[in-house]
């Protein structure tokens, strides 16, 4: 599945709602995912490494829709830039 792919998945399923909570409140939602993710990080089960990530993408995506952002056209921005390192 490619990014734009998953993205328009997530619109289509959650937009109505993800739009009415608005950003700040799904922004919380997103970090939440995100500590979900670094408590999975910390332990050896494979299998909620993969759900904590699938939860993180998802969540991203929905910011990204409900601020009208493609998520491919932030990723070759980023790739555009020809970054080397991270900071």
């Amino acid at each position: 599945m490619q990014i734009s792919e998953f993205q328009q998945y997530i619109k289509d399923k959650y937009y109505e709602v993800d739009s009415k909570r608005g950003t700040a409140a799904t922004f919380m939602w997103f970090i939440e995912e995100v500590g979900e993710l670094a408590t999975g990080l910390a332990g050896n089960d494979r299998a909620n490494k993969i759900e904590e990530f699938g939860d993180v993408i998802a969540w991203l995506c929905t910011l990204a829709n409900i601020n009208d952002i493609d998520l491919e056209e932030a990723v070759q921005s980023y790739v555009n830039k020809n970054h080397t390192t991270h900071k």
